[in-house]
């Protein structure tokens, strides 16, 4: 091997680098899908986190209501979403695959299911404050349906790429599985 001080070690001309071992593919793979899953779970947890504020807030009575409005009804089978995120915080160190595809499927009962019937639920007041410019919840000074609809397009994509990015993790598992049984 050759070292930064000294000469390159004879028999070798530096064209010797295509015998390497590499990384497979899929290891790669799921190195960087990983990466991506915890980029969104922490994401996740923020939304969570402010969500469950203003729940909280709400429900204390911590402050007035004209600050901080009460919660839609589809906020509270929401906060029930932070499951998800800890199976698939739980999944990912050790490769656990039951783990993952538990986060998939409470994905999509706690998280996606509650934000459809929220946007179905605020669909009536969004239509009024559009045609008739009258609010009458706010968060903050702003149209609290306006926030929350925000707050819906961007989880709803959130959760969208966690459960693309689990399943592609699962095929790179599965291929990782499968390579291992035929050896």
């Amino acid at each position: 091997m050759a070292s930064r001080a000294g000469p390159r070690a004879a028999g070798t001309d530096g064209s010797d680098f295509e015998h390497r071992e590499r990384v497979a593919r899929h290891y790669q793979m799921s190195v960087a899908l990983k990466s991506e899953i915890r980029k969104l779970n922490i994401v996740h947890v923020l939304i969570w986190v402010l969500l469950a504020a203003q729940v909280t807030v709400s429900q204390l009575s911590l402050v007035s209501h004209k600050i901080v409005a009460s919660p839609y009804q589809w906020e509270y089978p929401y906060l029930l979403s932070i499951i998800p995120s800890v199976f698939s915080f739980m999944a990912l160190p050790r490769n656990n695959i039951s783990y993952l595809v538990i986060s998939m499927i409470s994905a999509g009962l706690f998280c996606v299911a509650p934000l459809l019937y929220g946007g179905m639920e605020m669909f009536p007041v969004a239509q009024q404050l559009y045609r008739h410019g009258k609010a009458y919840r706010f968060i903050f000074g702003f149209s609290a349906v306006s926030v929350m609809y925000l707050v819906i397009v961007i989880t709803v994509q959130v959760h969208a790429w966690q459960i693309y990015y689990s399943k592609k993790l699962l095929d790179q598992w599965f291929t990782s599985t499968q390579e291992k049984k035929k050896k």
